[in-house]
């Protein structure tokens, strides 16, 4: 799961200090409720800060992955998960024509799910 703030900002040394403040402690928040949903024992917290660092949507994210043991060989591939993330994300923004939506009640019950955790 990404967390963001409202506005829209490329890189994460133009957020104001109350966004920073914000965007972690709601990256904490929701650690915490996914760790809890998906029966995980560690999180990764993950930012791309620019092109070069493999960010490709350019607006502010905190990447958190709910992660459990064995879950990577070399805890470091979780590196080229996000980075593989990345890209699918950027192609789907993109509409690539062989993407294959979900369902309206696939959707539906991800957003479910997660609604009864946040709220």
């Amino acid at each position: 799961m990404d967390v963001t703030i409202r506005r829209e900002v490329k890189r994460f040394v133009d957020l104001t200090s109350d966004e920073t403040s914000d965007l972690w402690l709601t990256a904490q928040k929701v650690g915490s409720l996914l760790e809890h949903h998906h029966k995980a024992s560690s999180l990764t917290f993950t930012i791309q800060d620019g092109p070069q660092a493999g960010q490709t949507v350019p607006h502010v994210h905190i990447h958190i992955l709910p992660r459990k043991s064995g879950d990577f060989e070399n805890n470091d591939e979780i590196y080229d998960a996000i980075d593989l993330k990345e890209k699918e994300l950027q192609q789907k923004l993109d509409l690539d024509k062989e993407r294959k939506d979900r369902s309206p009640e696939e959707r539906a019950q991800e957003a479910d799910e997660y609604r009864k955790l946040f709220f």
